[in-house]
């Protein structure tokens, strides 16, 4: 069977720095693997790298990470060695990427009492294949490269790319690149050789970002000392997942993951701007204007834009997803919920602080992203918001879980659209009376308007998402074409709580829920509840744990009051964190704790990836009960138990430190 595959990345190396990442074994081979290459904006510039030394390519001990972008690997030279049992010679290859390439420095040590020879050589090959091939499973022919003195070019029509290695031998032979060191390796001394690489794209819509990143990096210590683990290599994660348009090169946001989704999304983004506010206003207020400058102005079936709406996704060209029939354009809309999120993060950001000329600045965006709602997110009227493609070629599900089988009935079967999810309208209900809120505080539009139109969604909600099985009353995670209450029972109910939509009563019954043994997998909170048809522990949204999306719920339960709940949750993030070695990925299984002691990868799942990253700040604020109140910052912990210091938060122009004790009592500080 000549199937094209998907390349699994769960057991490589990666390093990064926005719009670089680099993919490798373990080992620092590159081309062993299918997703393995240096890619710059997307392009795979070098496919395949090895290094030897006298042909022998060493013996590797160890894989030692230094930061989201610099990787060592560590191995032997036995066969330059004498007869001593203890290894005398070794190799550490330093890699480290930048925002436009990779440099790599070859640094051999002995301590041996007489000088040895060797020929370090290395071999080079590129495709320059696109990762959107990549991701499908396909390669391209490789590139041809072109000998020039100290180093050698390749191009295509759109990159340029070009390698420098200083004192090497420097030979082309078609598709392959060889670079050569005769050199001695003193008695008890050490020697070094390098190369780098280098790469444009005339064809980028993202760029890399040079300056330091625009959030407080805090300092957490607790009784627990995994979320500290977490947070810290969270944030370093985060700074190497900076980007800019080439159209807005001033504002920065994070993109959504390595390695498919190295651009602007706009849901990624907002979730995980939104996630950071405990550290700053800057992600946030930067990832909003990156977006409202994007914000859609006509009606376009092709791209799905319409007039006030907010971006889905943006690429340097169209994207083809191979036997699915999905083609995106470059420039793509097809999302529900990122117009009210926008929305809400607008909102939570001037909450936090965020300056009111520059929330000012934003107003008529706000105003045309709530028309949007009314007008063009409620399609059919219904005082609900819906998505539908109208394309034939566009998502088939456009909410946070936009697979095309993410949308099932308990039996497993799946549900027609136009489909109205649960979520989005506890977004749009936030996004409205938040919204009304600004408006108010800044004397424009109509508050009321948005207040009354938010009441009428809530009734519809009310009268149309709640159903009962045998477990209670519980919403369903959305409405089919006939406008039928779709029966699974979902992580959806999670972003439900804290957003206002739900009454004390209705939030008690999806706290319970969460927490029941069907949708908490002891590492995280499953998609879809283990007593669906459709329920596998591997499936993309049936079944498998999403950091941010259990982040989402905790940060909820916490809003509402159900702090024993959150803290169940958060036990099950800081195990599966552990497990991940603190950098969780996209996703992972939904396998029950009981059964593994570890939790188990979804291979092809993105890391890092922003909201997962960012989550680790949501859930520390979560820990503290952080929330912006009328007189300052508030504390209301109680999710984590035991003694819990943060230094260094931030709430509007002030640097704050919060320490809660062993018995639970907060105490806020200036920094």
């Amino acid at each position: 069977m000549n199937q094209r595959l998907q390349p699994l990345l769960h057991d490589q190396t990666v390093i990064l720095r926005a719009p670089t990442q680099a993919w490798s074994s373990p080992t620092g081979a590159i081309g062993e693997r299918a997703i393995q290459g240096i890619y710059v904006s997307d392009v795979r510039v070098v496919s395949s790298l090895s290094v030897t030394f006298d042909g022998e390519p060493g013996e590797p001990i160890a894989t030692i990470p230094r930061g989201a972008d610099s990787v060592a690997f560590v191995s032997l030279l036995r066969h330059l060695d004498d007869a001593w049992a203890d290894p005398r010679v070794r190799v550490t290859r330093t890699r480290i990427v930048s925002i436009d390439g990779v440099s790599e420095s070859i640094h051999l040590e002995s301590t041996l009492t007489e000088p040895v020879t060797t020929r370090v050589e290395v071999a080079l090959e590129s495709d320059l294949a696109d990762m959107d091939d990549i991701k499908a499973g396909i390669t391209g022919p490789r590139a041809s490269f072109r000998a020039t003195g100290d180093g050698a070019d390749w191009s295509d029509d759109s990159v340029s790319a070009r390698l420098t290695a200083a004192g090497a031998e420097i030979s082309a032979h078609g598709s392959e690149l060889r670079l050569a060191w005769s050199v001695e390796l003193p008695a008890k001394g050490s020697v070094t050789v390098g190369f780098s690489v280098r790469a444009s794209d005339a064809n980028a819509v993202v760029a890399g970002v040079r300056t330091p990143a625009p959030w407080n990096l805090p300092t957490v210590t607790g009784a627990d000392d995994r979320l500290s683990r977490w947070v810290t290599r969270a944030l370093s994660d985060l700074d190497a997942l900076r980007l800019v348009t080439v159209r807005h090169p001033d504002d920065q946001f994070l993109a959504a993951g390595a390695p498919w989704f190295f651009t602007l999304f706009g849901r990624d983004s907002l979730w995980a701007a939104r996630f950071m506010l405990p550290l700053g206003t800057g992600i946030a207020g930067s990832t909003l204007r990156v977006l409202a400058g994007l914000q859609g102005s006509d009606r376009i079936a092709a791209t799905a834009e319409q007039p006030g709406k907010i971006m889905h996704e943006l690429r340097r060209g169209t994207l083809s997803i191979p036997g699915e029939g999905v083609e995106l354009p470059p420039l793509y809309y097809g999302t529900v919920d990122a117009t009210p999120l926008w929305v809400c993060l607008l909102h939570d950001a001037w909450r936090w602080g965020m300056p009111d000329d520059e929330v000012r600045a934003l107003l008529p965006h706000l105003e045309r992203a709530l028309e949007w709602m009314r007008d063009f997110g409620d399609a059919d009227g219904d005082g609900l918001l819906e998505y539908v493609d109208e394309t034939g070629h566009g998502l088939a599900n456009q909410g946070w879980k936009d697979s095309g089988d993410s949308v099932q009935w308990k039996d497993g079967s799946l549900a027609e659209g136009p489909i109205a999810l649960c979520e989005v309208q506890a977004y749009a209900f936030e996004a409205a009376t938040h919204g009304a809120d600004l408006l108010e505080h800044f004397g424009v539009g109509d508050p009321a308007e948005w207040r009354s139109w938010a009441t009428t969604l809530k009734q519809r909600f009310d009268e149309t998402f709640w159903i009962t099985d045998a477990a209670g009353a519980y919403p369903a995670i959305a409405l089919d074409a006939h406008k039928r209450p779709v029966d699974s029972v979902t992580s959806n109910l999670g972003h439900l709580l804290g957003t206002g939509l739900l009454d004390d009563d209705q939030s008690a019954l999806v706290a319970r829920r969460l927490v029941g043994a069907d949708l908490d997998s002891g590492y995280g909170l499953r998609t879809m509840s283990t007593e669906s048809a459709g329920y596998w522990p591997l499936s993309y949204h049936g079944g498998s744990v999403w950091t941010h999306d259990t982040a989402i719920a905790i940060a909820g339960l916490v809003r509402s009051g159900h702090q024993a709940e959150a803290g169940s949750l958060i036990s099950g993030l800081l195990a599966a964190a552990s497990g991940f070695d603190y950098r969780l990925p996209e996703l992972h299984s939904g396998d029950p704790r009981s059964a593994f002691a570890q939790p188990v990868p979804y291979p092809a799942a993105c890391r890092p990836q922003a909201w997962s990253a960012a989550a680790a700040v949501s859930v520390l604020a979560s820990s503290l009960g952080l929330a912006p109140g009328s007189g300052g910052l508030e504390a209301h912990p109680g999710a984590l138990g035991g003694f819990l210091e943060v230094r260094n938060l931030r709430f509007g122009t002030a640097d704050l430190d919060v320490c809660v004790d062993a018995h639970g009592h907060p105490t806020i500080t200036p920094s």
